[in-house]
This record gives structure tokens, C-alpha cells and sequence, in this order.
């Protein structure tokens, strides 16, 4: 593991210890890989994942910020059709810039509150 990485672990167990999804409100959750981003809204109290949204059959001919965005819409949509309209926002460890930033703005865009 490199350091950037161990790093990201450290900041990512203290943002879990703080915050955690309830029934009421969820959890948003960001991860993201080279190529890809992921988002998912999950119930910790029944350990359940509740809407899940990502970039892998998304074309990928536009900007990873573009796709960012995209997926931030569509959890934003599969959300609301669960009945989520509160969550928690967790960044992961990332920091809120750039792919992160853009996919919780078009969220909170696409009806969620955080």
C-alpha cells in the first residue's frame, strides 16, 4: 500500500467514526478509482445498500468530471425512487474537490439534501 493510500485509510476511519447512516438518513458514499466513480446510499443501522450508481456503463468519451456529474444524477434519481430524500454525505477519505465536488453538487442538484 502506498502512502497515499494509507493516508486516504486514516482520513476515511476518522470520517467513519464521526458519521454513520441511519433508516431516516442515509448514507452517501463516494468512491473512486482511475477510471471509474462509484456512489451508493446505505443504511448502516441494517447494513443494507439502499441505491447504488456508477460510471462503469457510462460512455467514456467526456471529461471524468462530466461523468462525475452524470452519476451524481442518477443516485440523485435512484434515491428518490427508493424514497431517500436525506443523507449524510461521506467523501471516503477524497478530498471534496474536483470528481468528488461534481458528483455531490449534481446530487444535491438532483433533489437530495446534505
Amino acid at each position: 500500500m502506498t502512502r497515499k493510500e494509507e493516508r486516504r485509510l486514516k482520513i476515511k476511519v476518522g470520517i467513519r467514526g464521526k458519521i454513520s447512516g441511519t433508516t431516516e438518513r442515509p448514507r452517501l458514499t463516494v468512491f473512486r478509482s482511475n477510471k471509474q466513480i462509484y456512489a451508493q446510499v446505505i443504511d448502516d443501522t441494517t447494513g443494507k445498500t439502499l441505491a447504488a450508481a456508477s460510471s462503469l456503463k457510462m460512455d467514456l468519451k467526456v471529461p471524468k468530471k462530466e461523468i462525475a456529474a452524470k452519476v451524481g444524477e442518477e443516485i440523485a434519481k435512484v434515491a428518490k425512487e427508493v424514497g431517500v430524500q436525506l443523507v449524510v454525505f461521506d467523501r471516503n477519505g477524497y478530498l471534496y474537490h474536483g470528481r468528488v465536488k461534481e458528483l455531490a453538487d449534481a446530487a444535491r442538484n438532483g433533489g437530495l439534501k446534505f
